[in-house]
């Protein structure tokens, strides 16, 4: 038999893993394992815990509906993958690769683990629409793109040429197994697990990812071009959240995408920001180490909390971080006026932000909110330049003139003037031309600094 594992994949069709499962002809045992870790700090608890743990709770009734079972385990998954291997005749373990340092250490185990008991380890790339290896093969370069705009004129012209079409084998074409008596007991989910699983069991009907892509490629499509930074509107897709866990297909959506007969430029380069993202994250060798090239030690942390908890001063902070604390959203525009506002007018180590933003995003994905926070800070490929520095008031007139959204999120300033509801309160934590000025030395000492740390790393 083969076990399948589960993990940024959490939906039941267009799954290369599948297409081979159902080529090999042999049975399957399809396994979610959630790892403690979901735990620590209450994360089950926090939207990005939550969002995870509901896209789970689909996974499994998308199984039940097709007649076909997935069993949720909890433990590390070095541990429970070896218990499966000794319990039942595995011949070869499958799964999607990742490549954030976590799941790197986690899948050397489990090659490790499988190939202690003799067992083969298939794995296949499946995150971004182009697959990199053979991208840079038809590029012809043997260095990364580190600028957008060439690197997205080569995507589309791969795409056009070499896109894989979405597979139509789902989980209800193969034959899934049951556990072993007595297995599931061995690794089984805690208490508050099971309890915010069966909270996310009550999920409305026509309530899941193809309809939220299907709602949006028929409505919000067409004005998303004038619309995506009007943040006091719904003009944006919403779909990160069912992209970042797999529950949507990256491949199904952009395949979509060339059906429909409005523009769909503009929001096509931001699927190709996404895979930009994640081509940062294994082709830049610093992507997951800049606060360990450059030297943040000496930047401040005394305001994280005030914007953690937006209590800054600045309306448009204050109503952003509101909005993300309370519903785990927050439009694409204001988390650059947010995470600008921390790193730059705050001085704020990037990694304060980043961290937050793990906790509290309901699309929390590792790669792409770190590369978020990276081009604010002024780090990694294309960042915005060390003198960028966003300034929120200005942001906050031109994009939502009216002051709807603060209105909506600081109800107690809704008394003020369409002039007056933008500018920075009296308690505000910080002047902003005076910090703009501040950051922008600090930023050049910081990367003209570490341009022989740069060389070692």
């Amino acid at each position: 038999m083969i076990l399948f594992l589960h993990r940024k994949d959490l939906r039941t069709a267009d799954l290369p893993a599948f297409d081979y499962i159902r080529a090999c002809g042999r049975p399957s045992l399809h396994v979610l394992v959630v790892d403690p870790f979901l735990l620590r700090r209450d994360r089950h608890r926090e939207h990005s815990g939550r969002s995870f743990l509901a896209q789970a709770a689909r996974l499994q009734q998308r199984y039940a509906a097709e007649g076909q079972r997935l069993h949720l385990l909890c433990g590390d998954p070095a541990a429970v993958t070896g218990a499966l291997l000794e319990a039942h005749a595995v011949r070869e373990l499958v799964f999607h690769e990742d490549y954030t340092p976590y799941a790197v250490t986690r899948d050397r185990s489990l090659r490790e683990t499988a190939a202690a008991r003799g067992v083969r380890v298939t794995a296949f790339d499946e995150q971004a629409l182009a697959d990199l290896r053979d991208f840079q093969r038809h590029a012809g370069r043997s260095e990364p793109y580190k600028v957008f705009t060439p690197y997205y004129r080569r995507w589309r012209d791969y795409l056009r040429q070499h896109f894989r079409p979405a597979s139509t084998v789902s989980a209800g074409a193969l034959q899934t197994l049951p556990l072993a008596e007595g297995f599931a007991e061995r690794f089984p989910l805690p208490p508050e697990l099971e309890e915010a699983l069966a909270s996310c069991r009550l999920e409305p009907e026509g309530s899941g990812p193809e309809t939220a892509l299907e709602d949006f490629l028929s409505g919000r499509l067409a004005g998303y071009a004038e619309g995506r930074d009007r943040y006091a509107r719904e003009e944006t897709s919403r779909l990160s959240r069912h992209l970042n866990t797999g529950a949507l297909s990256i491949r199904r959506v952009y395949e979509r995408l060339l059906d429909v007969s409005a523009d769909a430029e503009p929001w096509l380069r931001q699927l190709a920001w996404r895979d930009f993202y994640l081509y940062q994250s294994r082709l830049d060798p610093l992507f997951y180490r800049y606060e360990k090239v450059y030297d943040l030690s000496g930047m401040p942390s005394d305001g994280f909390q005030a914007w953690a908890e937006a209590r800054t001063g600045i309306p448009i902070v204050d109503a952003a971080m509101t909005e993300l604390n309370t519903t785990g959203w927050m439009p694409n525009r204001l988390r650059m006026i947010t995470a600008m506002f921390l790193t730059k007018n705050l001085l704020c180590p990037f990694p304060y932000g980043e961290r937050y933003f793990r906790y509290k995003l309901a699309d929390y994905d590792n790669a792409l909110n770190r590369g978020g926070w990276l081009w604010s800070a002024s780090l990694g490929f294309d960042a915005a330049p060390y003198f960028r520095v966003m300034n929120p008031v200005t942001q906050s007139q031109t994009h939502d003139p009216s002051g709807a959204y603060i209105r909506r999120w600081l109800p107690e300033l809704s008394g003020l003037s369409d002039k007056e509801i933008h500018l920075p309160r009296p308690h505000a934590v910080v002047e902003l031309k005076a910090s703009r000025a501040r950051a922008i030395e600090v930023y050049k000492e910081i990367l003209a600094s570490s341009a022989g740390g740069r060389e070692q790393g």
